[in-house]
Parts: C-alpha cells; sequence; structure tokens
C-alpha cells in the first residue's frame, strides 16, 4: 500500500492512511509520521514559549513598572485562559484545513504577540495594556491542541503513548527555553532589556512557519465528526480525564507561570536569583514526559496516574512543610520532584485517552479496524476538550497563589488546597479505572455463556 500526495485545495495531502496495517506502517507510514511529529514538536515548541512568554516578561517588571504581586499572577492567569480556551477550535481546525496547513497558519500567528509585546514593553506602560498583551500571547496555547489531535492520526495506537509524550514532552520544552533566555538576558543585558528575549523568537517563528510548509503533511482521511464532537461531549469519560489532566498539565502549566513569581514574593529571590531556578522545573518535567506515555504503553496509564498522584500529593506535603518553615532548599526539592511528576501524569493520562476509547469499542463488539476507528473518532474529538479543561488548571492554580499570598503573604494555603486535589485524583482514578468490582456467582455463570468482551480499563 502506497500514501499518495496530491496537490489539492493549496497544500501536501495524502489521501489514503492506514497506520493500524503493519505492511503500510514499514514501507511507507513511519517515515511519514515520523517526519511530521518532528516538525510538528518544532511549531509546539515555539507555541509553548510564547504562551508562557508572560512567565518570564513579569521578572523584567520591577518596581518602576507598578505592578504588585497579585497584579502580576492575574497576568500570567490571562495568557493561561486563553491558551485554554483556544484549544478547542484549534483541535477542529485540523480537520478543516489539514494538520500542514493549520500549523503553518498556527505558528505564524505567534508574531502578534511577540511584536506587539515588544512595542509595549517599557515602564509607563498601562496594566491594562500589558493586560492585553497578555491575552494575545494566549494563542500559543492552541498550538498544542492543534498539534496532538494532528499527531494522534498519524501513528497507530500502540505507538501513539510514546509519539503524544514525544510530541507534547517536545513542545512543553518550550517553557524551560524561553525561561533560559530571559535568564541570559538578565544575566548579561540586565533586567532593562526584556524586548530582547523577544527579539530572538521572532526569527525563530518564521522558521517554524517556514519548516512546516515545507516539510509537514495534510491526511485527507481526518475530518471533523460532529457525531464524534457530540459524542465525546456526553461521554463521562471525556470530563473524568479532564479532571484528572487539570491534576497533570493543569498543575505543569500553573506551576510553570507562578514558579519565578513564587521565588520573589516568597523567598525574596531577585529577578536573576529567580531566573536562574526557574526553568529547572519545567525543564525536567517536559523530558520526562515521553517517559510517562512509554511507561504507560507498558504497564498502562491508569496504573501510572494513580500512583503518579500519589506521588504528587506526597510532593507536595514537602512543598507545605517547607513553605512553612521558610525553608528555601527544601521546597526547591519538593517544587523540582512536583514539577517531574506532573510530566509523568502528563505521558500515561493522554496515553489514556485512545485506550479508553478503544477499550469500549471492544467491550461493544467491534474488532480490529472497526474498533481502532471508533477509537480514533472519539480519542481525537475528545482530545480537544480535554486538553482545554486540563489547561484551565493552570488558571485555577495562579488564581490560588494570588488570592493566598493576598491575604497571607505567603504560598501554603494554595499548596495544602494543591495537597487535596492530588488526593481526589488518586481516588477518581483508582474507582474509575483500576477498581475491581465484586463478582457474584450469578455474574460468572452469565460472563460464562456470554464471551464478548467485557469493558475493562486496567490496561489503558
Amino acid at each position: 500500500m502506497t500514501a499518495p500526495t496530491a496537490t489539492r485545495k493549496g497544500g501536501r495531502w495524502i489521501e489514503q492512511w492506514d497506520p493500524e496495517n503493519e505492511t503500510f506502517w514499514k514501507e511507507t507510514g513511519e517515515r511519514i509520521a515520523n517526519r511530521n511529529l518532528l516538525f510538528s514538536v518544532i511549531s509546539e515548541h515555539i507555541g509553548f514559549s510564547i504562551w508562557t512568554l508572560w512567565s518570564v516578561m513579569v521578572l523584567f517588571m520591577g518596581p518602576e513598572y507598578g505592578v504588585d504581586p497579585a497584579g502580576k499572577f492575574f497576568l500570567v492567569a490571562m495568557a493561561t485562559l486563553v491558551g485554554a480556551l483556544v484549544r478547542i477550535p484549534y483541535t477542529f481546525a485540523v480537520a478543516r484545513f489539514g494538520g500542514r496547513n493549520w500549523t503553518i497558519v498556527a505558528a505564524s500567528l505567534l508574531l502578534v504577540p511577540t511584536i506587539a509585546a515588544a512595542v509595549v514593553m517599557e515602564p509607563g506602560t498601562s496594566y491594562a495594556t500589558f493586560m492585553w498583551m497578555a491575552v494575545l500571547a494566549g494563542v500559543g496555547g492552541g498550538n498544542f491542541a492543534s498539534s496532538m489531535t494532528n499527531i494522534n492520526s498519524f501513528f497507530p495506537l500502540r505507538k501513539k503513548g510514546w509519539a503524544l509524550g514525544l510530541n507534547a514532552g517536545g513542545g512543553n520544552i518550550g517553557v524551560p527555553v524561553v525561561q533560559l533566555i530571559g535568564l541570559l538576558v538578565i544575566g548579561t543585558a540586565g533586567a532593562a532589556h526584556p524586548r530582547i528575549v523577544l527579539a530572538v523568537y521572532i526569527p525563530l517563528i518564521l522558521v517554524a512557519a517556514i519548516c512546516s510548509a515545507l516539510f509537514m503533511d495534510n491526511l485527507a482521511p481526518v475530518k471533523n465528526d460532529t457525531g464524534a464532537a457530540r459524542e465525546a461531549v456526553k461521554d463521562g469519560h471525556t470530563w473524568i480525564m479532564s479532571f484528572l489532566y487539570i491534576g497533570t498539565f493543569g498543575s505543569f502549566i500553573g506551576y510553570s507561570f507562578a514558579f519565578g513569581l513564587v521565588l520573589q514574593t516568597q523567598f525574596g529571590r531577585t529577578p536573576l536569583q529567580a531566573a536562574s531556578i526557574t526553568f529547572l522545573g519545567p525543564l525536567l518535567g517536559s523530558l520526562i514526559r515521553p517517559v510517562g506515555g512509554w511507561l504507560a504503553d507498558k504497564y498502562g496509564g491508569a496504573r501510572i496516574t494513580l500512583w503518579n498522584f500519589a506521588a504528587m500529593a506526597a510532593a507536595t506535603a514537602i512543598v507545605v512543610l517547607a513553605s512553612v518553615r521558610e525553608s528555601l532548599p527544601v521546597f526547591l526539592v519538593g517544587f523540582t520532584t512536583l514539577f517531574v511528576l506532573t510530566g509523568l501524569g502528563n505521558g500515561s493520562t493522554y496515553k489514556m485517552i485512545p485506550g479508553i476509547y478503544h477499550a469500549k469499542a471492544l467491550a461493544m463488539g467491534l474488532g480490529g479496524e472497526a474498533a481502532a476507528s471508533y477509537g480514533r473518532r472519539l480519542s481525537g474529538a475528545s482530545m480537544g476538550i480535554i486538553g482545554a479543561v486540563g489547561a484551565l488548571g493552570g488558571l485555577g492554580i495562579n488564581m490560588a497563589f494570588r488570592q493566598s499570598f493576598m491575604t497571607a503573604g505567603t504560598g501554603t494555603g494554595a499548596f495544602v488546597s494543591f495537597l487535596a486535589f492530588y488526593a481526589v485524583c488518586f481516588a477518581v482514578t483508582w474507582f474509575v479505572y483500576l477498581r475491581k468490582p465484586a463478582t457474584t456467582g450469578q455474574q460468572v455463570t452469565e460472563a460464562a455463556a456470554d464471551p464478548k468482551p467485557q469493558l475493562s480499563y486496567a490496561e489503558v
């Protein structure tokens, strides 16, 4: 089987795509999928950098800007909010315009918040203007949703955990990279030159858009399925996984935005001191995400997710203790561990999504390509919702920090609330995906008489 390309709708279109066919995958599919994955990662990487741009810009905003810590937390919260909201339309844009075509558009749109910030980033600019700049930067958050939806269609089910983890992890690394660039600028040129950071990204955005045009493909078989979207909205698993993704990705992006501000506000670090530490947690969390997907492929996403939430709760308890005792070294150890665990959880939860819908297909009596097709339809439709709701967790984290610092002058209260939330996530994961219901003698007899596959999520 071949995958012919044709000029259609003004772009590179692949008319046939069957990754579950092993012959097709080995001869043609794997090479094409990996090429699209590489350039998808590049574009998504830049998108994450621009989305989290204001976590760096606020480090440059000294007293002369007239913005207090609560105002800075609100700035980064607005970027988080917009990034979450645009994920849903970005998800459906892939099928409407083609994965390659939309990646070009999504990358090019990043020029708007970057150039706009370069124009206004100076003392004397009104807070309302800064707020609009943060809102514009939110478009970078949408790149994740379209990229993940696109790559999900390229790979077979057995490869999705690793592929989606690598795609997301490479994108997530955009967070520590922009923070490292900020550190470099503060350490060399000083905190009075934030425009240098923006000048670095303008040519990188252009490179991402050009590479997407030259090396990526559109998949003609991928179409928006309004029936699948409606079914995904009505399916309880979409909302359960959205809740769990709040705990993993919401934590990752929320902490990425807030880490530097917490170090400055609670521990009195200078912009240079904060920037020299801020990048480490997001970097480790990004690098470990593909490992979370790999572990989920091997042991089951539900199992990895369950124990990951337990570990996140333990790490948060260490952070609470360090916050109460005002111990910066212990705080950094606990918080960095928490970042690593968010990365692992990101990989394992996203692996669960296609596995859940494939398990449902098998329980419905489908098999082979029919089951794979059903899983692709529902997982693709649900990913935009799950990604958007999960990202809203970042908004919740920054608003919790804002309130905690406004009322108590410390982030301890916020961390206690996060600890309780992770405990709930652990319980939900166990109850829905790993709990084994009691089986009566009558149920055993009925199961023996009816060998139809039973719905089980323990291996997803």
